[in-house]
Formats: C-alpha cells, sequence, structure tokens
C-alpha cells in the first residue's frame, strides 16, 4: 500500500515558478520515511494511553 500519492508530489515540487520531475525511487523512499513517521507517532499515542495519534505524536 502506498501512502505518498506521486501525482500529488508534482503539485508540489515546484520552486520558483519551475516544475521538477520525481523520480519513483524518491516517491518510494518518502512513502518510507511517512510510514516510518506513522509508525512512531503511533507508539508514543500508545505509550501515552491514548487510541488517538494527534500531530503532536508527530
Amino acid at each position: 500500500m502506498s501512502l505518498v500519492v506521486k501525482s500529488n508530489l508534482k503539485e508540489v515540487a515546484k520552486i520558483d515558478g519551475k516544475s521538477l520531475n520525481i523520480s519513483g525511487d524518491f516517491a518510494e523512499a518518502l512513502d518510507k520515511k511517512v510510514e516510518t513517521l506513522v509508525r512512531e507517532a503511533c507508539r508514543r499515542a500508545t505509550d501515552n494511553s491514548r487510541s488517538t495519534v494527534m500531530a503532536k505524536d508527530l
């Protein structure tokens, strides 16, 4: 399951009005980082006796 949508990344990958290309390996690496962040946030929420993951868990 992919958490990152490559087509959405292309909307963000702009600087000074210039669009940049997104390589497949970038999208895959970002997806892994996002998954790690979510898992760590879940651990923090449960460590704090909550069943809801919140922004502060990041």
